[in-house]
């Protein structure tokens, strides 16, 4: 079964990763490590690609983030 990925059209979800991660004083190549050691195989360029809402986010990154993050989907896509 192919992966799903969700559009950041509508709602601007790397925006809010990004603010949920500056709030935790966590810096951008802290977070790729934190999320390949949650088993995501991710580089900084995609993540940053993430951020800026330039590429669609899959749901396990999603997951992963919200994991990393110590958050809700609810905070992601508010």
């Amino acid at each position: 079964m192919p992966e799903v990925k969700i559009k950041q059209d509508e709602i601007n979800i790397g925006r809010n990763i990004r603010e949920l991660r500056k709030a935790k004083k966590i810096k951008q190549v802290e977070m790729v490590v934190k999320l390949q050691l949650e088993g995501l195989d991710i580089t900084r360029e995609a993540y940053v690609k993430i951020e800026r809402g330039i590429q669609h986010i899959y749901a396990s990154q999603l997951k992963a983030i919200k994991n990393v993050l110590d958050t809700t989907y609810d905070e992601l896509f508010k």
